[in-house]
Order: structure tokens, then sequence, then C-alpha cells
């Protein structure tokens, strides 16, 4: 079907099925032609995708695949009534050494930040307070209506009495956001580049390495950094700190990173993000098994609130942060 949908909407002659990560693809030509769903994306989208593809290709990053047009001149093209996407990216395989994560994605932001043209439609530039607030305030409605009725499960019971811990936990995140943005001066380094909805050690894992545009946002740098070290602190609590401590030494050898980002980056720690992202996937899905394993995975999360107060007590230091030199605040109540 991939094969018949890529000759017919593209002219491209590839029969070679594999599975690149996670998605369907096709080799061919010494090309690799990924076939993606455009899920809910619009051809303007694809259009500032595909530009800053482009912008990132042409400063030499060759893991960014290029965003096909279709026979019609579209970047979304319906076949057997689904919309979908072609990327394609030269068949090359990935060096078996090890990379340093932290000095590649530090070059990725620097070539993102060089963006020529205005960023409309992928942007989430100063937007975190007003989705957070937008996403505490319909997780305190949903929790005001079980208030008062008995729950119906195990999930209902810990949600009911978890919630008002973590909606404290997102106000202090807000605060220390709007704090941020009041108190400290941004530097050209802290203008927006092109980031990743969560950036983790998987991202850019894989036989092939290829950087999705489906996963791009134009934000802060501070974004990939908190995502990726959120994933690797609930990956494993006790083995965390030596990765961290590597991590952001391999990127600071590219680009020192700067007090304001240093505070968006813990500003967004600090946001529950692990938990907003369970209650909301309990409630979005009709799987009862789904259901049994965000209840298992509420269970942890509430378990070990203990730990992740631990983690952001002692972030800026595991991290390397210079906390004295460029009087870095941190929140009183994590130390008793």
């Amino acid at each position: 079907m991939l094969s018949k949908l890529l000759e017919n909407q593209y002219g491209i002659t590839a029969k070679e099925q594999i599975k690149l990560n996670s998605f369907d693809a096709l080799r061919g030509n010494g090309w690799l032609y990924l076939i993606v769903h455009s899920r809910d994306r619009e051809e303007a989208d694809l259009k500032e995708l595909s530009a800053l593809a482009q912008h990132l290709r042409g400063y030499g990053d060759q893991h960014v695949p290029i965003i096909l047009p279709a026979k019609d001149g579209n970047l979304i093209t319906t076949w057997e009534q689904q919309n979908y996407c072609v990327l394609a990216t030269r068949e090359v395989e990935r060096q078996k050494r090890q990379i340093k994560l932290g000095r590649k994605l530090a070059k990725f932001h620097e070539r993102g930040r060089r963006v020529p043209f205005q960023i409309e439609r992928s942007s989430r530039i100063g937007q975190w307070k007003r989705l957070w607030e937008k996403r505490l305030e319909q997780m305190e409605n949903v929790w005001n209506g079980l208030l008062f009725q008995s729950p119906e499960d195990e999930f209902e019971q810990m949600f009911i009495e978890s919630f008002p811990y973590y909606m404290g936990l997102t106000e202090n995140a807000i605060q220390y956001l709007v704090d941020t943005e009041l108190d400290d001066e941004p530097l050209e380094t802290d203008g927006g580049t092109v980031c990743h909805e969560r950036f983790t050690a998987k991202t850019w894992s894989g036989e092939y390495l290829m950087k999705n545009p489906f996963d791009w946002v134009f934000d802060h740098r501070s974004r990939d950094l908190a995502e990726w070290t959120r994933e690797r602190f609930f990956r494993n609590h006790q083995t965390y700190d030596v990765e961290l401590k590597q991590f952001f030494a391999e990127y600071q050898s590219i680009v020192p990173i700067s007090s304001f980002s240093w505070r968006l980056l813990y500003a967004r720690l600090i946001f529950p993000l692990h938990y907003f992202d369970c209650i909301e996937s309990y409630y979005s899905t009709r799987s009862e098994q789904e259901k049994r394993l965000l209840e298992e995975r509420l269970g942890r999360i509430i378990k070990h609130s203990a730990e992740n107060e631990r983690f952001l007590a002692g972030f800026f230091h595991i991290s390397g942060a210079p906390i004295n030199r460029i009087n870095l605040p941190q929140l009183e109540w994590l130390y008793p």
C-alpha cells in the first residue's frame, strides 16, 4: 500500500518496506522515505516546518529530512481517505560510536536560533504560563466535580487526595516563571529556536538518525533541556546524577546556559508535567488496559513525590549550575 502511495502521488519507486523507529518507511535509490499521517496539521503548518527543515539542512544538518511535495505541489496528500506526508532523507547508517547528546543538542539549537523568518504556527515562545494555567484550570474543574461524590475506582480516590499537592506545585512553577520574566534579562542566546515537544534520550535514537520535523516546536532552548532532564530522572531515580552532570557539561562546551535559561528550565521542572499527563490520559482513554496501567503509574508518581522533591532541591547543584555566581533563586520549602 505504501509503495503504491509513493508511486502514484509522488512518482517515486521504492519497494522495500522497513521500520524506521516506530514509523513505516520505504527504502530505495539510496533514500529512506518516511510516510506519516499528517494528523490534524494543515498545509500552512507543513510549509512552516518545511522551511525550518530547509534552514537546518542549509546550516549543514544532514539528518534533517526533506518534506516532499506530492505531484500536485502540496505537502499533504490524500490516499485512501487518509492524509499523509512523506519525509525523505539519504540512507546513512548511524555511526556506532557513542554520540555526545548534549553537544549535538546545543549545535541543533544554535542552528535553529538563526532562523531568518517569522515563526507563527509552531511557536510556543512566551506561552508557558497561559498553557499551564489552562491545564490547571481544566483539571481543577474535573477535581471539583468529583469532590462531592463517591470515587468510582482507586484511580479517582488517588486523584482526589493528591491533586491539592500538585496544584500547589503548579502554582509554584507559574510563580517561578513569572518572577524570572520580571527579574531577569534574557541574553541573545535566549531567543527562540527549534525545539521538540518532548526531547528525550530516545528522540534521536535508532538504527538511522532522522530528526523528525513532526516532533518540533519553536520555543526557548530550556524546554528541551528540561524535558531531557525530567525523562532521565524518572527513568531511574537512583542513577540519573552522573548522566545529568555529563549532559549539561557537554551542552555548555558549545554554548553557556544563561541565568534566564537556568531559571526557565527550573520552572519547567517544577511544573508536574508527569502528573498532568497521567491524569489527562486516564480521562481521555477508553481502553481498560490503558486505564489499569495509568492507575499503576499514578500510584508510582505519588509514592515517589518525596524523591521528586529531593531531585528539585538538588538539581542546580548536580547539573553544575553556578548558583551563587548568577544568584539562582531556589524554592525555600524544599530545604526544611
